[in-house]
């Protein structure tokens, strides 16, 4: 597995741009659909938007976590955690609600990202699964992981001819 599968996705953005801009633009998509293309998959066998936004919200907790424990301990090991297994339980969940939470754990890590200098960010930390990275890889996987997201999002409304 490589070290960070959303690397791709940034393009040379500055991640730390990018992830404090996501909670807005995806509150803005979201609020472009009606409840029922919310709860759609958005491509056959793909999740709903409602689904990717309690993805995303369930991501974001769990970034909070490791960029804690990354700075708290000396050369911490992550847990790995099954995307698939974790979404069985999202049918439970809202759009508002996922929306909130998520914006809501975001601006808790850039407010934590911000204050970091150079040495805080290249903090190693083990992913069991893809190997050393460093504080900074954990915000480049963020941003990537955002986009990610987004731009499915983005094909979605292009699709629905929202944009």
């Amino acid at each position: 597995m490589e070290l960070n599968p959303y690397a791709k996705y940034l393009g040379g953005q500055d991640p730390r741009a990018v992830i404090a801009a996501t909670p807005g633009l995806l509150h803005t998509m979201a609020c472009e659909l009606t409840p029922e293309q919310v709860a759609a998959p958005t491509a056959p066998g793909k999740w709903s938007v409602c689904q990717m936004v309690a993805h995303m919200a369930d991501c974001e907790a769990v970034f909070c976590f490791r960029l804690r424990q990354t700075l708290a301990e000396p050369h911490p090991v992550l847990q790995p955690f099954d995307q698939e297994v974790w979404a069985e339980h999202y049918a439970g969940y809202d759009l508002p609600s996922g929306l909130e939470m998520f914006r809501a754990a975001r601006v808790w890590n850039v407010k934590l990202i911000g204050g970091l200098g150079e040495a805080e960010m290249q903090r190693e930390v083990t992913h069991p699964e893809r190997g050393t990275m460093t504080f900074q890889t954990i915000v480049e996987t963020m941003g990537g992981h955002d986009l990610n997201h987004l731009g499915q999002i983005e094909a979605y409304l292009k699709r629905l001819e929202l944009r």
